[in-house]
């Protein structure tokens, strides 16, 4: 089984940490292709970045269809950035990590918090969560103030604004669980939970654990209606990865 894990900003460092954390709770005989985005943001902590991030995360399915033999995919960013455009260009499995952690946090607890980085990045877990319509269970979403690349820099100061904002969550906002709402809080999450007595989620493992059992169990995309491939059209302006969308439809 190959399953890539694309990091749809353009960090290094974050793309190590997602790869290791991958690979840690995947099973032996599944093999972990972590790359981050050829093109792109350094970070992504609002919608410009995310929506310049989607070009080079639906580069990177295409070339694992044609190239890498990739039997399913995983996007990591808790924005989900492009998952409906993935799952319309591919018949494998794509997981969002942030959906992936909101249906898992379902089974564990009742109500959750998302715990994110910027102020201005809460609109968009609040979006999501809602789309995703997990709004009833959504108790808030709260941010640490410190941007994505901070974290990168300061382990200590990151896991102590994450501790702080959690521990609101669950004694002003009442939540059961708590989900870090960044692919680079991953390295967080274990002693989070040891902290704070509650489950505590990121969104690479069980996303990673999905993708797996759907390959599995053979369950791919369905191409029926919503999903169904792109029409045949041109492309005016964007590199060849997108000059050829025939070949989505002879599979």
């Amino acid at each position: 089984m190959r399953i890539k894990v694309i990091n749809p900003n353009t960090d290094e460092q974050m793309t190590e940490s997602i790869r290791v954390t991958a690979e840690r709770c995947c099973e032996k005989g599944t093999e972990i292709i972590a790359v981050h985005s050829p093109i792109g943001p350094q970070s992504i902590e609002n919608y410009f970045d995310e929506y310049l991030a989607i070009p080079g995360v639906l580069q990177e399915i295409i070339k694992g269809d044609k190239e890498e033999d990739i039997d399913a995919y995983v996007i990591a960013c808790f924005d989900d950035p492009g998952v409906p455009a993935a799952r319309e260009i591919t018949d494998k499995p794509v997981i969002g990590i942030a959906e992936a952690a909101m249906a898992t946090m379902r089974f564990i607890a009742p109500s959750f918090s998302i715990i994110t980085v910027l102020d201005r990045s809460k609109h968009m877990n609040e979006k999501l969560a809602r789309e995703l319509g997990y709004s009833e269970v959504l108790r808030s979403v709260r941010s640490t103030g410190m941007s994505v690349l901070d974290f990168g820099k300061n382990h200590a100061q990151g896991l102590a604004a994450l501790e702080r904002e959690s521990r609101k969550a669950i004694e002003e906002d009442k939540a059961e669980g708590i989900l870090l709402g960044c692919a680079g809080f991953v390295d967080f999450a274990k002693e989070m939970q040891e902290r704070l007595g509650v489950p505590v989620l990121e969104g690479v493992t069980p996303a990673v654990k999905i993708a797996e059992m759907l390959v599995k169990l053979n369950y791919k995309t369905c191409k029926f209606l919503s999903y169904s491939f792109p029409e045949v059209k041109s492309f005016i302006g964007y590199d060849n990865a997108f000059s050829d969308v025939a070949l989505f439809k002879k599979r």
